[in-house]
Protein backbone atom coordinates (compact mmCIF):
# COMPACT_ATOMS: atom_id res chain seq x y z
CA UNK A 1 0.00 0.00 0.00
CA UNK A 2 3.20 2.57 0.94
CA UNK A 3 4.46 1.84 -2.82
CA UNK A 4 0.74 2.29 -4.17
CA UNK A 5 0.48 5.73 -2.40
CA UNK A 6 3.99 6.57 -3.42
CA UNK A 7 3.28 5.74 -7.04
CA UNK A 8 -0.11 7.94 -6.82
CA UNK A 9 1.75 10.87 -5.17
CA UNK A 10 4.84 11.41 -7.28
CA UNK A 11 3.46 10.25 -10.78
CA UNK A 12 0.13 12.11 -9.95
CA UNK A 13 2.11 15.11 -9.26
CA UNK A 14 4.50 14.92 -12.14
CA UNK A 15 2.09 14.34 -14.90
CA UNK A 16 -0.35 17.35 -13.22
CA UNK A 17 2.70 19.92 -13.58
CA UNK A 18 3.52 18.60 -16.90
CA UNK A 19 -0.15 18.90 -17.99
CA UNK A 20 0.17 22.23 -16.18
CA UNK A 21 2.80 23.47 -18.03
CA UNK A 22 1.04 22.41 -21.38
CA UNK A 23 -1.63 24.94 -20.35
CA UNK A 24 -4.20 22.04 -19.70
CA UNK A 25 -5.64 21.02 -16.54
CA UNK A 26 -3.41 19.34 -13.95
CA UNK A 27 -6.16 17.25 -13.21
CA UNK A 28 -6.13 15.64 -16.63
CA UNK A 29 -2.91 14.49 -15.63
CA UNK A 30 -3.96 12.46 -12.40
CA UNK A 31 -6.78 10.91 -14.11
CA UNK A 32 -4.61 9.34 -16.46
CA UNK A 33 -1.87 8.88 -14.07
CA UNK A 34 -5.08 6.68 -12.46
CA UNK A 35 -6.02 4.79 -15.56
CA UNK A 36 -2.44 3.58 -16.13
CA UNK A 37 -1.64 2.61 -12.55
CA UNK A 38 -5.10 1.05 -12.40
CA UNK A 39 -5.66 -2.60 -12.24
CA UNK A 40 -6.98 -2.59 -15.84
CA UNK A 41 -4.07 -1.09 -17.34
CA UNK A 42 -0.36 -1.80 -15.11
CA UNK A 43 -1.92 -2.78 -12.16
CA UNK A 44 0.40 -1.45 -9.73
CA UNK A 45 -2.13 0.05 -6.95
CA UNK A 46 -2.78 -2.37 -4.06
CA UNK A 47 -5.78 -4.26 -4.11
CA UNK A 48 -6.16 -2.54 -0.32
CA UNK A 49 -6.35 0.59 -1.64
CA UNK A 50 -8.59 -0.11 -3.79
CA UNK A 51 -10.57 -1.54 -1.52
CA UNK A 52 -10.31 2.01 0.33
CA UNK A 53 -10.63 3.83 -2.73
CA UNK A 54 -13.69 5.14 -1.81
CA UNK A 55 -13.51 6.17 1.73
CA UNK A 56 -10.23 8.65 0.64
CA UNK A 57 -12.15 9.91 -2.22
CA UNK A 58 -14.51 10.99 0.47
CA UNK A 59 -12.02 12.77 2.35
CA UNK A 60 -10.90 14.76 0.18
CA UNK A 61 -14.57 15.72 -1.29
CA UNK A 62 -14.79 16.78 2.39
CA UNK A 63 -11.40 18.59 2.54
CA UNK A 64 -12.47 21.05 -0.88
CA UNK A 65 -16.39 21.30 0.62
CA UNK A 66 -15.22 22.27 3.84
CA UNK A 67 -12.64 24.77 1.87
CA UNK A 68 -15.72 25.96 -0.25
CA UNK A 69 -17.62 26.66 2.74
CA UNK A 70 -14.63 28.83 4.49
CA UNK A 71 -14.89 30.62 0.62
CA UNK A 72 -18.39 31.23 1.24
CA UNK A 73 -20.23 34.47 1.60
CA UNK A 74 -23.80 33.83 2.96
CA UNK A 75 -24.58 37.60 1.56
CA UNK A 76 -23.92 36.09 -1.64
CA UNK A 77 -25.97 33.36 -2.21
CA UNK A 78 -28.92 35.11 -0.63
CA UNK A 79 -28.53 37.91 -3.53
CA UNK A 80 -28.27 34.89 -5.97
CA UNK A 81 -31.60 33.88 -4.81
CA UNK A 82 -33.86 31.92 -7.48
CA UNK A 83 -31.72 30.87 -10.21
CA UNK A 84 -29.88 29.10 -7.44
CA UNK A 85 -32.54 26.66 -6.41
CA UNK A 86 -33.21 26.07 -9.79
CA UNK A 87 -29.95 25.27 -10.48
CA UNK A 88 -29.94 22.71 -7.83
CA UNK A 89 -32.53 20.23 -9.47
CA UNK A 90 -33.96 21.35 -13.02
CA UNK A 91 -30.25 20.84 -15.55
CA UNK A 92 -30.56 17.37 -13.32
CA UNK A 93 -34.06 16.75 -14.24
CA UNK A 94 -33.34 18.13 -18.15
CA UNK A 95 -30.68 15.46 -18.58
CA UNK A 96 -32.62 12.43 -17.36
CA UNK A 97 -35.52 13.12 -19.21
CA UNK A 98 -33.77 13.26 -22.73
CA UNK A 99 -31.79 10.15 -21.35
CA UNK A 100 -35.46 8.27 -20.58
CA UNK A 101 -36.16 9.31 -24.20
CA UNK A 102 -33.07 9.23 -26.68
CA UNK A 103 -31.26 6.29 -24.57
CA UNK A 104 -33.61 3.28 -25.42
CA UNK A 105 -33.92 4.30 -28.97
CA UNK A 106 -29.88 3.95 -28.84
CA UNK A 107 -29.29 1.37 -27.01
CA UNK A 108 -32.67 -0.92 -27.39
CA UNK A 109 -32.81 -0.81 -23.26
CA UNK A 110 -36.16 -0.01 -21.15
CA UNK A 111 -37.25 3.44 -20.14
CA UNK A 112 -36.58 1.65 -16.40
CA UNK A 113 -32.79 1.15 -17.80
CA UNK A 114 -32.80 4.68 -19.56
CA UNK A 115 -33.55 6.32 -16.07
CA UNK A 116 -31.25 4.21 -13.86
CA UNK A 117 -28.83 5.02 -16.89
CA UNK A 118 -29.73 8.97 -16.90
CA UNK A 119 -29.56 9.54 -13.39
CA UNK A 120 -25.27 7.97 -12.85
CA UNK A 121 -25.26 10.51 -15.91
CA UNK A 122 -27.06 13.84 -14.22
CA UNK A 123 -24.25 14.52 -11.56
CA UNK A 124 -21.66 17.35 -11.83
CA UNK A 125 -18.72 16.59 -10.01
CA UNK A 126 -18.08 19.32 -7.15
CA UNK A 127 -13.99 17.99 -7.34
CA UNK A 128 -14.36 19.32 -10.54
CA UNK A 129 -16.20 22.32 -10.15
CA UNK A 130 -15.31 23.40 -6.69
CA UNK A 131 -11.80 23.96 -7.04
CA UNK A 132 -11.65 25.34 -9.64
CA UNK A 133 -14.57 28.00 -8.71
CA UNK A 134 -12.48 28.57 -5.87
CA UNK A 135 -9.52 29.77 -7.98
CA UNK A 136 -11.91 31.77 -10.35
CA UNK A 137 -12.84 33.74 -7.11
CA UNK A 138 -9.43 33.82 -5.44
CA UNK A 139 -8.68 35.78 -9.15
CA UNK A 140 -11.67 38.05 -8.44
CA UNK A 141 -13.70 37.34 -11.37
CA UNK A 142 -17.47 36.91 -11.43
CA UNK A 143 -17.72 37.75 -7.78
CA UNK A 144 -19.40 40.96 -8.47
CA UNK A 145 -22.75 38.85 -9.83
CA UNK A 146 -21.78 35.93 -7.05
CA UNK A 147 -21.37 33.99 -10.73
CA UNK A 148 -18.80 31.50 -9.14
CA UNK A 149 -20.97 31.09 -5.59
CA UNK A 150 -24.36 30.05 -7.67
CA UNK A 151 -22.56 26.96 -9.61
CA UNK A 152 -20.72 25.95 -6.12
CA UNK A 153 -24.08 26.16 -4.35
CA UNK A 154 -26.04 24.03 -7.37
CA UNK A 155 -23.47 21.48 -7.46
CA UNK A 156 -23.63 20.69 -4.21
CA UNK A 157 -27.23 20.01 -3.80
CA UNK A 158 -27.26 19.01 -7.47
CA UNK A 159 -25.33 15.69 -6.72
CA UNK A 160 -28.35 14.86 -3.12
CA UNK A 161 -31.09 15.70 -5.88
CA UNK A 162 -29.65 12.93 -8.42
CA UNK A 163 -28.57 10.01 -5.81
CA UNK A 164 -32.08 10.11 -4.17
CA UNK A 165 -33.39 9.56 -7.66
CA UNK A 166 -30.98 6.86 -9.01
CA UNK A 167 -32.08 5.01 -5.99
CA UNK A 168 -35.53 4.93 -6.98
CA UNK A 169 -34.90 3.71 -10.20
CA UNK A 170 -32.87 1.45 -9.34
CA UNK A 171 -35.57 0.20 -6.88
CA UNK A 172 -37.61 -0.02 -10.15
CA UNK A 173 -34.91 -2.05 -11.80
CA UNK A 174 -34.69 -4.25 -9.12
CA UNK A 175 -38.57 -5.20 -9.62
CA UNK A 176 -39.62 -2.97 -6.52
CA UNK A 177 -41.92 0.04 -6.31
CA UNK A 178 -40.76 3.50 -5.42
CA UNK A 179 -41.67 4.11 -2.33
CA UNK A 180 -43.26 8.00 -2.37
CA UNK A 181 -41.82 8.91 1.21
CA UNK A 182 -37.78 8.23 -0.32
CA UNK A 183 -38.76 10.89 -2.68
CA UNK A 184 -39.18 12.90 0.75
CA UNK A 185 -35.69 12.42 1.59
CA UNK A 186 -34.71 15.26 -0.81
CA UNK A 187 -35.66 18.43 0.54
CA UNK A 188 -35.32 16.69 4.23
CA UNK A 189 -31.82 16.07 3.61
CA UNK A 190 -31.11 19.29 2.09
CA UNK A 191 -32.76 21.15 5.48
CA UNK A 192 -31.32 18.98 7.44
CA UNK A 193 -27.80 18.87 6.45
CA UNK A 194 -27.73 22.85 6.37
CA UNK A 195 -29.89 22.93 9.32
CA UNK A 196 -26.98 20.67 11.34
CA UNK A 197 -23.94 22.43 9.89
CA UNK A 198 -25.18 25.78 10.74
CA UNK A 199 -25.98 24.75 14.71
CA UNK A 200 -22.37 22.89 14.26
CA UNK A 201 -21.25 25.77 13.04
CA UNK A 202 -21.90 28.43 15.43
CA UNK A 203 -21.12 25.69 18.06
CA UNK A 204 -17.24 25.65 17.20
CA UNK A 205 -17.48 29.22 16.65
CA UNK A 206 -18.93 29.36 20.64
CA UNK A 207 -16.03 26.78 21.50
CA UNK A 208 -12.58 28.52 19.63
CA UNK A 209 -14.15 31.81 21.42
CA UNK A 210 -14.05 30.15 24.65
CA UNK A 211 -10.81 27.84 23.99
CA UNK A 212 -7.62 29.30 21.94
CA UNK A 213 -5.88 26.49 20.22
CA UNK A 214 -3.72 26.66 17.23
CA UNK A 215 -5.67 26.71 13.80
CA UNK A 216 -4.06 22.95 12.78
CA UNK A 217 -5.78 21.70 16.14
CA UNK A 218 -9.07 23.27 14.71
CA UNK A 219 -8.63 21.61 11.64
CA UNK A 220 -8.28 18.17 13.21
CA UNK A 221 -11.29 19.17 15.32
CA UNK A 222 -13.23 20.08 12.24
CA UNK A 223 -11.95 17.11 10.02
CA UNK A 224 -13.26 14.45 12.75
CA UNK A 225 -17.00 16.20 12.90
CA UNK A 226 -16.84 16.35 9.37
CA UNK A 227 -15.85 12.28 9.10
CA UNK A 228 -18.75 11.71 12.01
CA UNK A 229 -21.32 13.93 9.58
CA UNK A 230 -20.73 11.61 6.86
CA UNK A 231 -21.26 8.80 8.97
CA UNK A 232 -24.59 9.58 10.09
CA UNK A 233 -25.58 10.15 6.58
CA UNK A 234 -25.01 6.87 5.76
CA UNK A 235 -26.67 5.09 8.59
CA UNK A 236 -29.70 7.28 8.20
CA UNK A 237 -32.22 4.61 6.73
CA UNK A 238 -35.49 6.18 7.95
CA UNK A 239 -37.72 8.25 5.17
CA UNK A 240 -35.85 11.51 6.40
CA UNK A 241 -32.78 12.24 4.98
CA UNK A 242 -29.47 13.86 6.11
CA UNK A 243 -26.53 15.31 3.64
CA UNK A 244 -23.70 15.55 5.42
CA UNK A 245 -21.62 16.87 2.53
CA UNK A 246 -24.05 19.63 2.64
CA UNK A 247 -23.62 19.96 6.19
CA UNK A 248 -20.05 20.31 6.01
CA UNK A 249 -20.36 23.04 3.80
CA UNK A 250 -22.74 24.68 6.15
CA UNK A 251 -20.25 24.61 8.95
CA UNK A 252 -17.69 26.73 6.51
CA UNK A 253 -20.00 29.05 5.63
CA UNK A 254 -21.24 29.83 8.94
CA UNK A 255 -17.64 30.10 10.70
CA UNK A 256 -16.86 32.41 7.51
CA UNK A 257 -20.41 34.63 8.60
CA UNK A 258 -19.16 34.94 12.90
CA UNK A 259 -15.59 34.70 12.63
CA UNK A 260 -14.54 35.54 9.41
CA UNK A 261 -10.45 36.14 10.14
CA UNK A 262 -10.37 32.34 11.24
CA UNK A 263 -11.95 31.15 8.39
CA UNK A 264 -9.61 33.20 6.60
CA UNK A 265 -7.19 31.10 7.98
CA UNK A 266 -8.63 27.67 8.19
CA UNK A 267 -9.30 28.08 4.46
CA UNK A 268 -5.11 28.32 3.84
CA UNK A 269 -4.64 25.77 6.10
CA UNK A 270 -7.39 23.44 4.21
CA UNK A 271 -5.64 25.02 0.76
CA UNK A 272 -2.63 22.93 1.55
CA UNK A 273 -4.20 19.86 2.77
CA UNK A 274 -5.93 19.69 -1.10
CA UNK A 275 -2.59 19.42 -2.57
CA UNK A 276 -2.24 15.84 -1.32
CA UNK A 277 -5.99 14.99 -1.37
CA UNK A 278 -6.24 16.21 -4.91
CA UNK A 279 -3.50 14.16 -6.45
CA UNK A 280 -5.26 11.06 -4.39
CA UNK A 281 -9.29 11.73 -5.74
CA UNK A 282 -8.12 12.26 -9.24
CA UNK A 283 -6.04 9.79 -9.49
CA UNK A 284 -8.26 7.36 -7.71
CA UNK A 285 -11.30 8.08 -9.68
CA UNK A 286 -8.79 7.49 -12.72
CA UNK A 287 -8.15 3.80 -11.30
CA UNK A 288 -12.06 2.94 -11.60
CA UNK A 289 -11.64 3.47 -15.52
CA UNK A 290 -12.49 0.42 -17.01
CA UNK A 291 -11.09 1.21 -20.89
CA UNK A 292 -11.94 -1.85 -22.09
CA UNK A 293 -15.43 -1.00 -21.43
CA UNK A 294 -14.81 2.08 -23.93
CA UNK A 295 -14.90 -0.27 -26.48
CA UNK A 296 -18.45 -1.42 -26.32
CA UNK A 297 -20.17 1.75 -26.20
CA UNK A 298 -17.51 3.79 -28.41
CA UNK A 299 -19.02 6.81 -30.91
CA UNK A 300 -22.96 5.93 -30.06
CA UNK A 301 -21.77 6.41 -26.21
CA UNK A 302 -19.96 9.52 -26.59
CA UNK A 303 -23.64 10.78 -29.27
CA UNK A 304 -25.68 10.17 -26.09
CA UNK A 305 -23.35 11.93 -23.93
CA UNK A 306 -23.35 14.78 -25.90
CA UNK A 307 -27.29 14.98 -26.64
CA UNK A 308 -28.63 15.02 -23.15
CA UNK A 309 -25.62 17.66 -22.23
CA UNK A 310 -27.40 19.71 -24.43
CA UNK A 311 -30.24 19.41 -22.58
CA UNK A 312 -28.74 20.05 -19.58
CA UNK A 313 -26.98 23.22 -20.92
CA UNK A 314 -30.80 24.10 -21.27
CA UNK A 315 -31.60 23.76 -18.01
CA UNK A 316 -28.94 25.42 -16.90
CA UNK A 317 -30.34 28.56 -19.76
CA UNK A 318 -33.87 28.11 -18.25
CA UNK A 319 -32.82 28.53 -14.65
CA UNK A 320 -31.06 31.86 -15.61
CA UNK A 321 -34.01 33.51 -16.78
CA UNK A 322 -34.98 36.98 -15.71
CA UNK A 323 -31.11 37.32 -14.05
CA UNK A 324 -28.83 40.18 -14.58
CA UNK A 325 -25.82 37.90 -16.16
CA UNK A 326 -25.58 38.39 -19.73
CA UNK A 327 -24.99 36.31 -22.52
CA UNK A 328 -20.86 35.43 -21.90
CA UNK A 329 -21.70 35.05 -18.06
CA UNK A 330 -24.73 32.73 -18.93
CA UNK A 331 -22.53 30.59 -21.05
CA UNK A 332 -19.34 30.59 -18.73
CA UNK A 333 -22.22 29.24 -16.20
CA UNK A 334 -23.38 26.83 -18.74
CA UNK A 335 -19.93 25.01 -19.70
CA UNK A 336 -19.06 25.16 -15.80
CA UNK A 337 -21.96 22.99 -15.10
CA UNK A 338 -20.89 20.21 -17.74
CA UNK A 339 -17.78 18.08 -16.14
CA UNK A 340 -18.62 14.72 -14.40
CA UNK A 341 -16.22 12.44 -12.30
CA UNK A 342 -16.98 11.22 -8.57
CA UNK A 343 -20.39 10.75 -8.57
CA UNK A 344 -20.28 8.95 -11.78
CA UNK A 345 -17.21 6.75 -10.15
CA UNK A 346 -19.04 5.85 -7.19
CA UNK A 347 -22.31 4.69 -8.52
CA UNK A 348 -21.71 4.21 -11.78
CA UNK A 349 -20.91 0.13 -10.95
CA UNK A 350 -23.75 -0.52 -8.84
CA UNK A 351 -26.55 -1.73 -11.10
CA UNK A 352 -23.52 -4.13 -12.69
CA UNK A 353 -23.25 -5.03 -8.91
CA UNK A 354 -26.61 -5.81 -8.69
CA UNK A 355 -26.77 -7.97 -11.84
CA UNK A 356 -29.56 -5.89 -13.93
CA UNK A 357 -29.06 -6.30 -17.30
CA UNK A 358 -28.08 -2.48 -17.86
CA UNK A 359 -25.47 -3.33 -15.64
CA UNK A 360 -22.49 -3.15 -18.25
CA UNK A 361 -23.60 -0.29 -20.52
CA UNK A 362 -24.44 1.82 -17.14
CA UNK A 363 -20.77 1.69 -16.04
CA UNK A 364 -19.50 1.78 -19.79
CA UNK A 365 -21.28 5.14 -19.98
CA UNK A 366 -20.57 6.43 -16.50
CA UNK A 367 -16.65 5.76 -17.39
CA UNK A 368 -16.94 7.59 -20.93
CA UNK A 369 -18.66 10.50 -19.10
CA UNK A 370 -15.55 10.97 -16.82
CA UNK A 371 -13.35 10.63 -19.98
CA UNK A 372 -14.93 12.90 -22.23
CA UNK A 373 -16.27 15.43 -19.47
CA UNK A 374 -14.23 16.04 -17.07
CA UNK A 375 -11.06 16.81 -18.67
CA UNK A 376 -13.19 18.84 -21.42
CA UNK A 377 -14.68 20.75 -19.19
CA UNK A 378 -12.05 21.54 -16.66
CA UNK A 379 -10.19 22.36 -19.84
CA UNK A 380 -13.22 24.85 -21.10
CA UNK A 381 -13.54 26.61 -17.86
CA UNK A 382 -10.01 27.00 -17.19
CA UNK A 383 -9.57 29.35 -20.47
CA UNK A 384 -12.50 30.51 -21.23
CA UNK A 385 -13.43 32.07 -17.20
CA UNK A 386 -11.19 35.78 -18.18
CA UNK A 387 -12.87 35.97 -21.63
CA UNK A 388 -16.27 35.52 -19.89
CA UNK A 389 -16.05 36.70 -16.42
CA UNK A 390 -15.81 40.34 -15.50
CA UNK A 391 -13.02 41.04 -12.87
Amino acid sequence: MLFSLALILLLGMLLGSIFSKLKLPPLLGMLITGIILGPYVLNLISPSLLNISADIRKIALIIILTRAGLNLDIKDLKKVGRPAFFMCFLPAVCEIIATIFIAPKIFKISLIEAGILGSVLAAVSPAVIVPTMLKIMSKGYGIKKSIPQLILAGASVDDVFVIVIFSAFLELGKGGNIILTDLFKIPTSIFTGIFGGVIVGLLLVKFFNYLHIRDSAKVIIILSISFILVTIEQHINSAFGFSGLLAIMAIGGTIKKYKNNLAQRLALKYSKLWVGAEICLFVLVGATVNIHYLKNAGFLGIILILLVLLFRIIGVGISLIKTNLNWKERIFTMIAYTPKATVQAAIGGIPLALGLSCGNLVLTIAVLSIVFTAPIGAFAIEHLYKKLLAK
